[in-house]
Formats: structure tokens, C-alpha cells, sequence
């Protein structure tokens, strides 16, 4: 590096880009690219805007905001602490979430179904009462449907209390308090018995197996909120089971599987798993109607 009263911005990032490539680190919790994630952390060091022009990179850095950008970056790279950790906040689009290592870091492609998808699946003239997020984790998930159905209760649900911790905090920021209400269960076991217009999840889908060659990034995050026992459809099973007498007739389950597309088509042939279409072509969530479900004898 050059000498710190002349290091810019721009500087440190044409640096975090190179360190970036000699580490084997692994993306997809906060960006997809180097460039946008050593940005991220750089302006978040700063605090400086994430939206600040691209001027931004000509700003020169102090002695002390070269020190504090260089641990950061050790701690990223190194030690690989996902960003999000080192930033304690994950963003959903427009929404903000407070993260620590209790929860897994919110990255979703409910983000995109929830507002485009969901509603064409809903009945138009019936608004949307009661919706459970299960598995809710820092409660993302239940916040962002709360935005999208302002009306309906959200039951939140998650086996962890730690993450039930941060789910709360999260909940009590956005203003929902009021409208979203936490439950510490293993799946539905311990929600008190209601009838949903949707229940909704991105659960834990990782084959237990698969766990260890996670990168060390991914296993930073809770095993808990990744495990997804033998398979990676033990959550699976027991949420579609108990969802069964938990639906409105035109209720809807829908579920985010990550890479079990095919195995949720060879394990449940009979539900005819409807697979909603995302804009990177994964296609990797589902959708299950009230029923299908109630015929279904898994």
C-alpha cells in the first residue's frame, strides 16, 4: 500500500479485490462478487452510505480508518467471518436486519416471491388473515410478510432462543410488535392450533453429510438453522404433516429447498409440487395447495 496519508478508498479496494483472490473465501451470504462485498465493507467500516457516488473511492483514509479497514479484512479473510457478522445487519431489498452468529444470515428468494408470486396464488377478493413463518430464524422472513399482508397476523416460529432473541429485536425495529408474535417450537409442535391463509418456510435443507464440506463461512452460521437431517428433508416431512389440519381450504404451504428440487419430486409424487420460477432460474421454491395436502397420506 502506499503511504497511509495518500491511501484512498479506491486504494483499499483494488487491495481487498486482490487479497480476495488468494484466500479461498466463499460468497453468496451478503453479494455475489468480490468487488460489491469488499465495497459493502469498506462504506460500512466507514460509515459511510451504501448508495454514496463513486466519487466516494478518491476519499482518503486516516490512520486509524486504514487500521480498522485492515482488521476488518483480516477478520473476513482469514478468520472468514461472513460479512454480515462483522457488520451486524443484513439487508432484504429495502429492509434492514439486525444479525449476529445466533441466526443464520438472511439471503432468500422469498424476497422476490413474496410480492410478485404469493398474491396470484391467494384469492383476490379474500384478504390475507393469518400467515405463519416457520423456521423464521432473525425473523425476515415474518417481518417481510407483515409489509406485504397488512392485515394479517404472523406467527413466527423457531426452536432456537437464540434466534428467537434476535427474531424479537428485529420484530420490535420494524414496528410489528403488535402484528407478529413469536413461538418457540419445533415446527408447529408447541403453536397453539390455527387455521392459515399461508404457511411458509425456508428450513433447515442441508443433508447432514454435506454439512462438513460447507465452506467455512457457512459453518460459521448455526448448525441447527442448516441440518437438515439424512436427506435434508426431516423439517420438511413434519411440516407438511402438521400443515395438513393447519390451512384455510385455499391455503397455500410454500417452501424454499435450495438444491432438493428433485428429491422433493421423487419423495412426494403425490402433492404435485407446483415450482415458482425466480429470476436466476434456481426455481428452487414451492408451492403446495390446502388439497392436495389433504388428500396426501405421508
Amino acid at each position: 500500500m502506499p503511504k497511509t496519508s495518500s491511501v484512498t478508498l479506491g486504494d483499499w479496494l483494488h487491495r481487498a479485490e486482490k487479497l480476495y483472490a488468494r484466500h479461498k473465501v466463499a460468497l453468496g451470504q451478503v453479494a455475489t462478487t468480490v468487488h460489491d462485498e469488499a465495497l459493502y465493507l469498506l462504506l460500512r467500516t466507514l460509515e459511510l452510505p451504501l448508495d454514496s457516488k463513486p466519487a466516494v473511492l478518491r476519499r482518503k483514509l486516516t490512520a486509524e480508518e486504514s487500521a480498522r479497514v485492515a482488521e476488518v479484512f483480516r477478520r473476513r479473510l482469514e478468520e472468514h467471518v461472513p460479512a454480515a457478522y462483522l457488520t451486524r445487519e443484513a439487508w432484504l431489498g429495502e429492509h434492514r436486519f439486525y444479525v449476529d452468529e445466533r441466526v443464520i444470515i438472511p439471503r432468500s428468494y422469498f424476497l422476490e416471491i413474496i410480492p410478485e408470486q404469493l398474491p396470484l396464488w391467494l384469492p383476490p377478493d379474500r384478504p390475507v388473515k393469518r400467515v405463519a413463518d416457520v423456521c423464521t430464524g432473525s425473523g425476515c422472513l415474518a417481518i417481510l410478510l407483515a409489509h406485504q399482508f397488512p392485515v394479517a397476523k404472523v406467527d413466527a416460529v423457531d426452536l432456537s432462543p437464540d434466534a428467537l432473541a434476535v427474531a424479537k429485536f428485529n420484530v420490535a425495529t420494524h414496528g410489528l410488535a403488535k402484528r407478529v408474535k413469536l413461538f418457540h417450537s419445533d415446527v408447529l409442535d408447541a403453536v397453539p392450533p390455527a387455521r392459515y391463509d399461508l404457511i411458509l418456510s425456508n428450513p433447515p435443507y442441508v443433508p447432514t453429510r454435506e454439512l462438513r464440506g460447507l465452506p467455512a463461512e457457512f459453518k460459521n452460521e448455526p448448525q441447527l438453522a442448516l441440518d437438515g437431517g439424512p436427506d435434508g428433508l426431516d423439517i420438511i416431512r413434519k411440516l407438511l404433516r402438521q400443515s395438513r389440519d393447519r390451512l384455510q381450504p385455499h391455503g397455500l404451504v410454500v417452501l424454499e429447498v435450495g438444491g432438493l428440487r428433485a428429491a422433493m419430486d421423487r419423495v412426494f409424487p403425490a402433492l404435485d409440487l407446483h415450482w415458482l420460477h425466480t429470476a436466476d432460474g434456481e426455481d428452487c421454491v414451492c408451492v403446495v395447495q390446502a388439497g392436495r395436502l389433504k388428500k396426501w397420506r405421508g
